[in-house]
């Protein structure tokens, strides 16, 4: 029996070689050309964050180091206000509590190449399946990791009784931009750092490539997007909302009208699963990327469904109904809390208390690591805590930051006492 895989982006490539490695003839299909011998973009593009989860997996089958040789390491936020002044806030407070910096598209290209080099993986590219195409497929096993517009969900969503799906658009778009190297490639601004320019209604953020560039992603309502019509206007508004970047970004108008402005999108659907097909991925679970989980739990996928096929000759109805009862609960989880970290991205990091409450939450690590991890971490440092528990303690933990922090200014006058009892 063969394995159809369908999407060639990250997630597809991903489960292709974990399915490979235990001797499943796979058929990656991709409605794109090769990316490795065409000029083809490599989809949405914002950059990509890769965290804890998704090295867990890339680790687990032996990818970890070779992405790692096209990652930059980023240690915190760089916050930039409107003066140009910057303020440096550390994701963590351990030496490795670091997220990483890649380009989507050279990502791609070491998964598409890890997925090629198995004999029994034949990826056809410039294929896009039509509903009798998926049909034909179910056959077999179908495993749908073709993206947020999946053609494949919406064939389910056609045939499967009771299939349920909505879309969630932020009245935000996203344009990227572009700062390029200094002299022998040089870094411009901080490496190791996201950067980010939050100005409460919207905010400009970015990370740093390889070649000593930076690709910046400003993320502004569509009304705004509609009024800056001449370069002009553009000039005027970077110059004013981001002064210090402007000097940085010579192309910038060029850049601001040449590239689409994308959109922000949630998918949450129900079931995933559907005889032998099942989505998986942005197919299942498309999010909003402030919290750089969108590609690491499309990651984590795949290494729930590796360890749900157990057997050369499963019961794909079985292991698929089972991974779509696992992972859903975590996928809607990581969906909301993105959708929450973007207010504290272009707001919230502005806040004095914001700065306290990062501050007071590292300490109770310190003290009480077996009782208080931060939200951020269980998230980004801790894959081995699922994203729905993550969210039930961090809402917990949440109120009782709110009430340390309510009447002090700094961690020096925090009641340890109360701490404690607060902890249980």
């Amino acid at each position: 029996m063969t394995v159809h895989i369908v999407g060639g982006g990250l997630v597809g490539p991903l489960m292709a070689v974990y399915l490979a490695r235990k001797g499943f003839d796979i058929a990656l299909h991709e409605r794109r050309a090769d990316m490795r011998h065409a000029d083809v973009p490599a989809g949405r593009s914002i950059n990509l964050a890769v965290t804890a989860r998704g090295l867990r997996a890339l680790d687990e089958v032996g990818l970890k180091t070779e992405v790692m040789k096209i990652a930059i390491p980023m240690k915190g936020r760089m916050v930039h206000d409107i003066e140009g002044k910057t303020t440096f806030f550390a994701y963590g407070q351990k030496e490795d509590e670091v997220i990483y910096a890649a380009s989507r598209g050279l990502l791609n290209k070491v998964l598409l190449e890890a997925a090629d080099s198995y004999k029994n993986v034949n990826i056809t590219f410039d294929k896009t399946l039509a509903a009798s195409d998926i049909e034909k497929l179910k056959a077999e096993a179908v495993i749908a990791a073709d993206g947020a517009w999946s053609v494949v969900r919406k064939a389910m969503l056609e045939s499967v009784q009771n299939f349920n799906y909505a879309q969630s658009f932020q009245e935000y778009g996203y344009k990227e931009l572009h700062i390029p190297a200094g002299a022998g490639g040089a870094f411009r601004m901080e490496k190791h750092a996201l950067h980010i320019w939050p100005r409460k209604s919207h905010m400009m953020i970015a990370l740093p490539n390889t070649d000593g560039s930076f690709t910046m992603t400003l993320f502004y309502p569509y009304t705004g997007f509609d009024a800056l019509k001449t370069p002009a206007d553009v000039l005027a508004f970077f110059k004013k909302d981001f002064p210090d970047a402007v000097p940085l970004m010579p192309t910038l108008a060029e850049d601001f009208f040449a590239n689409p402005t994308g959109a922000l999108v949630t998918v949450k659907c129900s079931p995933w699963n559907s005889g032998n097909t099942v989505l998986m991925g942005d197919a299942a679970h498309a999010i909003v990327p402030f919290f750089a989980q969108g590609m690491n739990s499309g990651f984590e996928d795949c290494a729930v469904m590796n360890d749900l096929v157990s057997s050369k000759h499963p019961v794909w109805p079985d292991v698929f109904a089972e991974f779509s009862r696992l992972r859903k609960p975590n996928a809607d989880a990581i969906a909301d809390m993105a959708v929450e970290n973007f207010f504290e991205m272009r707001d919230g990091v502005t806040s004095p208390k914001f700065a306290l409450k990062k501050q007071v939450g590292f300490e109770l690590e310190k003290r009480w690591p077996q009782k208080f991890i931060p939200r951020y971490s269980m998230v980004i440092f801790h894959p081995e805590i699922p994203y729905a528990e993550a969210r039930r303690r961090g809402d917990i933990q949440d109120k009782i930051l709110e009430e340390l922090c309510a009447n002090i200014n700094t961690v020096g006058e925090l009641d340890w006492k109360k701490a404690e009892r607060l902890l249980g």
